[in-house]
């Protein structure tokens, strides 16, 4: 197989594989009752928090208000609180509550205990491959993002 074939083949499976991200983030925002910015939230707080509102904002890239509307929905629903950051009073921090933790458990933590029992057949040269190219990946969708934010208008 020629390696434009093989890099084509790769392209197609980078293709399908964020299609099915995008399903799946479906499938769990429907099954919590969120939208899919909300759930983008609770992701990050689920992975980074506690975060202040506008830490959050520019992790998901959104302005100060939708943010806040994402949180009260969020808090809403139970699966986040906001509390007084104790280093500073005036700071408030959005932090996942057990309901939130819970979600993490039942729906995420699956999907990663899957990916690290598919990933235990690979040896180290693989795996340090397989990290080069994810890093590598994320590096491009990063350049593209930029590039798709500094043009104004879309062509055609």
């Amino acid at each position: 197989m020629s390696k434009d074939v093989r890099v084509d083949d790769i392209s197609m499976q980078l293709r399908l594989l964020q299609q099915s991200f995008d399903a799946f983030d479906e499938a769990v925002a429907t099954r919590l009752g969120l939208n899919r910015t909300d759930l983008r939230c609770l992701d990050v707080v689920l992975g980074s928090g506690p975060l202040s509102a506008g830490e959050i904002s520019t992790a998901v890239k959104l302005s100060p208000a939708a943010t806040t509307t994402a949180i009260d929905r969020l808090s809403r629903a139970g699966y986040v609180s906001r509390t007084r950051d104790d280093d500073n009073r005036r700071r408030v921090l959005v932090t996942a509550t057990d309901a939130g933790r819970t979600v993490e458990a039942e729906i995420f933590r699956p999907v990663g205990q899957a990916g690290a029992q598919a990933l235990s057949h690979y040896d180290e040269d693989q795996l340090a491959v397989i990290l080069d190219f994810l890093q590598t990946a994320r590096r491009v969708q990063h350049a593209q993002i930029t590039r798709l934010t500094m043009t104004t208008t879309l062509p055609g």
